[in-house]
């Protein structure tokens, strides 16, 4: 097995290995974990992708997250991304399925929207676009070490909440059902996020956080949008170019990540599984202050 490094300063490509390997042999898949806390973004290429083999990797890595409510996919452990209608057509323009992926061309972070947060994803490859399409990463760890120390100072201290009604409504205001916003209210984390694996911080926000505790709206919203364009720059992003058979896994806590357009007529079908935080992750040091 290799680890390439394939990013600026993270994202890395395991090689000569496959995701059955690292769900059956204890010391792989500790090699891998070690990857993924080191590098954030790791891909696997030339998979043999299913379902079954999609959860058990991604169950090595902890409890797997159901599908929220209202989405394609819900009740299950996969979360789809397709513009592909049952019977094989492509779905219009100004289909709910289009509407959600316009929204996921915002940078985010996934279900930080949810207790508990997501510690990762696994996005699968099922039917890529052959223009467009890619998915981009930014490492918020990079970003975070190159806050001044009074930024990192406030920003350790700082709370802010995460929406998922309020990431949809740029897009559309009806995008978010109301069964969606029931079931999902807001929810307020800590603004930088330890590594207990390595000790190192990354700031944590999304196009999901509305609002800064302490901080009027016009000004959360003001900060919010500093940050993430601070955090994306060009310096800290992998673009990800997709091929059939790739599988991308990401660290949530310590990255944003956006999808990009492709053709109108173009089919692309991506299922992903995410992978829920826990204490042994640094969740604990994440709750707002009682």
């Amino acid at each position: 097995m290799k680890v390439v490094q394939v990013g600026p300063g993270f994202a890395a490509e395991i090689r000569n290995i496959n995701l059955q390997d690292v769900a059956e042999d204890k010391e792989i898949y500790q090699t891998v974990r070690a990857a993924f806390e080191e590098h954030s973004v790791i891909i696997f290429k030339n998979q043999s992708i299913t379902d079954n083999v999609q959860v058990a990797f991604s169950q090595c890595f902890g409890t797997l997250e159901t599908a929220k409510a209202a989405s394609l996919g819900e009740g299950t452990p996969f979360s789809i991304l397709t513009n592909i209608n049952p019977d094989g057509t492509i779905m219009p323009p100004g289909h709910k399925e289009d509407l959600r992926a316009k929204a996921n061309q915002l940078w985010h972070t996934d279900s930080c929207f949810k207790i508990p947060p997501a510690l990762a994803s696994v996005l699968t490859g099922r039917v890529v676009a052959r223009n467009g399409g890619e998915t981009q990463f930014t490492s918020t760890r990079l970003a975070w070490d190159q806050l001044s120390p009074t930024e990192k100072q406030q920003l350790e201290h700082s709370y802010a909440w995460h929406d998922y009604a309020h990431s949809r409504g740029k897009i559309a205001p009806h995008l978010a059902s109301e069964r969606e916003k029931n079931t999902l209210p807001p929810v307020s984390w800590r603004m930088r996020w330890r590594n207990p694996t390595n000790g190192r911080d990354a700031l944590y926000i999304a196009s999901h956080t509305s609002g800064i505790t302490g901080m009027s709206s016009e000004e959360s919203l003001k900060r919010i949008d500093e940050l993430i364009s601070f955090a994306t720059q060009k310096e800290f992003i992998y673009t990800h170019n997709w091929s059939d058979g790739d599988v991308v896994m990401w660290d949530n806590r310590a990255t944003m990540h956006r999808g990009r357009p492709w053709g109108i007529n173009e089919p692309r079908h991506m299922v992903r599984t995410t992978i829920s935080a826990t204490p042994i992750d640094g969740l604990d040091s994440m709750w707002p202050p009682n």
